[in-house]
């Protein structure tokens, strides 16, 4: 008799899952790696900054940089946690996705496309996040085992 074969176990919800959740890695990665680019742009004080008068939520555009940047920096670690499929990551992936927004946010007057864009990305990485079941993902590197195909007359040992 021979020995059953290892494999991962695959079905279309884990797939599905397992999608949902790189595709939020990689955005949130991407969000990470601007946000860094935008900050450092902030901090050198860049002439692509507009600076309008009268905002309710007026910061000095160094204050804004440092903020982009910490951002974006978090953004980037937690973006390899979710590649990990870590649950602690899925959290603050939201968390950070959701600060992403609020900072874009506040800071609509300085560059506003941009602030948009980031803003429509993050919640696509926050609804990434949050659709996927909790327990519906699993380590791609574990090997679960699948029982080959055997004839209908052969006895399959217990899953």
């Amino acid at each position: 008799m021979t020995a059953p074969q290892t494999r991962p176990a695959h079905t279309a919800k884990q797939e599905w899952a397992t999608g949902l959740t790189i595709f939020a890695a990689v955005m949130l990665f991407l969000v990470g790696l601007l946000d860094i680019c935008r900050g450092i742009m902030a901090i050198a004080e860049d002439d692509i900054f507009v600076t309008t008068r009268n905002y309710v939520f007026e910061f000095d555009l160094t204050s804004w940089g440092w903020i982009h940047l910490a951002l974006g920096a978090v953004a980037v670690i937690v973006s390899f946690g979710l590649l990990k499929t870590a649950t602690w990551a899925r959290v603050a992936g939201v968390a950070i996705a959701g600060l992403v927004i609020i900072a874009n946010f506040l800071s609509l007057p300085y560059y506003p496309v941009w602030s948009v864009v980031m803003i429509t990305i993050s919640g696509f990485i926050i609804w990434a996040l949050c659709v996927v079941r909790r327990g519906s993902l699993f380590d791609l590197s574990e090997e679960r085992p699948v029982y080959e195909e055997r004839r209908p007359y052969e006895k399959r040992p217990p899953t």
